[in-house]
């Protein structure tokens, strides 16, 4: 028999958890009860902790985790019709939780649908983000249930992945998505990709399995043991920031071509990875990848990119499709990704875990796995 009550952390404050009590939700006929096994941790959930959103789908306790594995516990009928799937099943779940009929539904593109854009829509649905004040209260990982809707997007997990390597999907669908089928590196290319952090060494990954010819990864001093896994995953040479020239090691390792593509994964280090790559690409027609780390880019140099061609492309989220990828790579052990799981902890850490990754403490993690089975537990790097 399940309890009544469920445990969960809850963000209430910038940087501040609580771990509270709620009533377990009441499932009706098009929704379901998923049992958290693992709730990854990434950098967004760094930049979320620090400095919450203030729309109002995300006031309020918030109950964060966004990437999230675990096992359908309680369904409805139609629920269970619609995603195909039984109790029992291990799921991964997406973040996004969108309406599936407006123009990006329609055509598979429903991480753009606005029913599920925190930034512009006041009643937003996105796990991890929502307010527990919604209907449904159980809207983030870091607990030891969460509510699932009709309209969740769900990932069967095979038997042969375990739940913390299944933790991993997101990072690796992030990849796959922004390397290959946003950026489009195939066969024969040449990447630098910057920061050896659990996206970094995603799209490495990715861009290895898709033939690149070179894949650069440059990082800094803190990264050694970064660069070894770096290696391991395939890496074709690494480049330490702040002991090396990067422009002048990158071309030589390139014979003075320059790259086909340049993929920024770097967190905090503000406009220079960005200048580096426009350095670095090739004589003409090369592809920048950047994130959304800065607000503003002041001097930036629109000249170069328009004399060097350079396309420039966002990373923005994951399709079905790249989630899907994620886990036949996984299923396929051609890497040894679990390494990419470096640390575990209860939800009851969770203030001490993301300080972890943010690198605020003497722990260096990749990539955190918070396991409501931990409480109570010591939690710290896995063995």
């Amino acid at each position: 028999m399940m309890s009544e009550k469920v445990l969960a952390a809850v963000r209430v404050a910038p940087g501040t958890t609580e771990m509270r009590e709620f009533d377990r939700p009441k499932i009706d006929d098009e929704s379901a009860l998923l049992k958290i096994e693992v709730a990854g941790i990434c950098g967004t959930d760094v930049k979320l902790y620090s400095k919450p959103p203030t729309t109002a789908a995300t006031q309020g306790p918030v109950i964060m985790g966004h990437e999230n594995v675990g096992v359908i516990v309680e369904a409805g009928e139609k629920f269970k019709k619609r995603q195909g799937l039984e109790e029992g099943d291990r799921v991964f779940v997406e973040h996004y939780v969108a309406c599936f009929s407006c123009e990006w539904c329609r055509i598979g593109e429903y991480r753009h649908c606005e029913a599920t854009d925190w930034r512009t829509n006041p009643d937003a649905r996105r796990f991890g983000y929502t307010s527990a004040d919604f209907p449904g209260t159980l809207w983030g990982g870091f607990s030891q249930y969460m509510y699932l809707p009709w309209n969740a997007v769900l990932h069967k997990i095979p038997d042969t992945i375990t739940a913390e390597e299944a933790g991993l999907v997101m990072p690796l669908s992030n990849g796959i998505e922004w390397a290959l089928l946003t950026a489009g590196i195939g066969y024969n290319d040449t990447v630098l990709i910057q920061g050896p952090g659990q996206q970094g060494l995603a799209q490495l990954v990715a861009a290895k399995t898709a033939g690149a010819a070179q894949v650069i990864v440059s990082g800094t001093t803190r990264d050694k043991a970064r660069f070894e896994l770096a290696k391991e995953l395939g890496a074709d040479d690494v480049v330490d920031v702040l002991t090396e020239d990067p422009r002048e090691k990158i071309m030589d390792l390139t014979n003075g071509r320059g790259l086909d593509y340049v993929l920024d994964c770097t967190s905090r280090a503000g406009t220079a990875p960005v200048l580096l790559g426009v350095d670095v690409l090739k004589r003409r027609e090369g592809t920048l990848l950047i994130q959304g780390e800065l607000a503003a880019f002041p001097d930036f140099p629109v000249k170069k990119i328009t004399e060097k061609a350079i396309t420039i492309k966002s990373a923005r989220g994951h399709s079905f499709n790249a989630c899907e990828l994620a886990v036949s790579q996984l299923d396929s052990r051609r890497y040894p990704l679990e390494k990419l799981a470096t640390h575990r902890y209860g939800i009851d850490q969770v203030d001490h875990a993301i300080r972890v990754l943010a690198g605020e403490t003497d722990e260096d993690a990749i990539h955190v796995s918070m396991m409501p089975e931990l409480v109570g537990q010591p939690g710290g790097a896995v063995r």
